[in-house]
This record gives structure tokens, C-alpha cells and sequence, in this order.
């Protein structure tokens, strides 16, 4: 099931002065800053499969499951807006998004499969947009998800370019990993 980003968070985790001062940097390295800051959120929200920020995200289907539930990634699903079915004319209808319960503990969207309109295309013919995340403030993103931004951003800001170690090439520290572990979402 593809996932679109359709709005990106309007904040980052971490603010530029925070990682300013984590960094002990006070040159005017603003932009470079806070590019690391936005590459170390989109590594840690890929490597947690979760949103850190809210923001909106498309799923696409093909049908609906048989066993009535969607599994929503990015993790941390917070509501469900907008529902559409294509018919066999390329017509998106709008599915009402009260036929959906939002269980937001498990990050999932239930519902009665036989109770909605199968889709007319054979690809893509759903469409649902939601929101996930943590929230709107870096303060509700989870501490230890965001000591593992600063130790990307200081790696990375440190580290500019590829750096070799003998004949392999560096990795992201330890730390980072032992982090985001208990944060990350598997699949089966």
C-alpha cells in the first residue's frame, strides 16, 4: 500500500537553536543546520516507520481487506479525513468517514468491508487521507527520539562527506540505533 506525503510537518522535532547549542557551534552554519536537522527527522521517522511531526498522508488501494482493517504507516495515527472510490469512469466518489473507526493504540482504521463501495478500477481505487504523528510541538515527540536527532546532527555535521575507516565506510553511531529500537515499527 503506497503512502504519499501530501503535507510535510511545519516544524522540526528540534529547533535550530536547541542543535546549535548541542553542536557548540556559533558560526552562522544556519542553513546547513537545519538541513541536518530535516535529514536526521526523515532518517529516524524511516528507520521507526513512524511520524514524528503531524503531517498528512495519502494511502492508496487496490480493494478494500476482507478482514476489515488497514494498517496505517507512518505509525501514530491520529484521524482520518477524507475517503474516496474511484468507479470504472476514472470518478472519485466520497466514502463517508464515519464507516471508519480510527483506533488510534494501534495505529489502524476498521471497518465493514461488505458496508462500502468496491472500487471500479483494479488499481488504485482507494484513496484515504490521514493524519499521523506525535503532534504539533516538538515537545510531544519522545525524548529519546529526539536525543537521536541531535546525535545525527552532531554525527553528520561533524562528518560531512562519506568518511572510510580503514576499508569500510562509517556508520551512524551505536547510540542512535540503540535509541530509536523501542520505537520501531515491524512487520510481520
Amino acid at each position: 500500500m503506497p503512502s504519499i506525503l501530501l503535507t510535510a510537518p511545519a516544524v522540526e522535532p528540534l529547533a535550530l537553536d536547541e542543535a546549535k547549542a548541542f553542536l557548540r557551534v556559533e558560526t552562522n552554519d544556519d542553513e546547513v543546520i537545519a538541513a541536518l536537522i530535516a535529514g536526521a527527522r526523515i532518517h529516524v521517522e524511516a528507520q521507526t516507520r513512524r511520524a514524528l511531526i503531524t503531517q498528512t498522508w495519502r494511502l492508496v488501494l487496490d480493494c478494500w481487506p476482507a478482514d476489515g482493517r488497514i494498517n496505517v504507516l507512518p505509525a501514530l495515527l491520529r484521524a482520518l479525513s477524507a475517503t474516496r472510490v474511484y468507479d470504472e469512469s476514472n470518478v472519485a466518489h466520497a466514502v463517508d468517514v464515519q464507516a471508519f473507526v480510527v483506533d488510534a493504540a494501534g495505529s489502524a482504521l476498521a471497518f465493514a468491508p461488505w458496508a462500502l463501495p468496491m472500487p471500479g478500477r483494479s488499481a488504485a481505487g482507494i484513496e484515504l487521507d490521514v493524519s499521523c504523528g506525535y503532534g504539533d510541538a516538538a515537545i510531544d515527540v519522545p525524548e529519546p527520539l529526539r536525543q537521536a536527532i541531535r546525535l545525527l546532527v552532531a554525527h553528520w555535521y561533524d562528518n560531512r562527506g562519506v568518511v572510510a575507516i580503514g576499508h569500510e565506510t562509517a556508520v551512524l553511531p551505536e547510540t542512535v540505533a540503540a535509541l530509536i529500537a523501542p520505537y520501531r515499527v515491524l512487520s510481520l
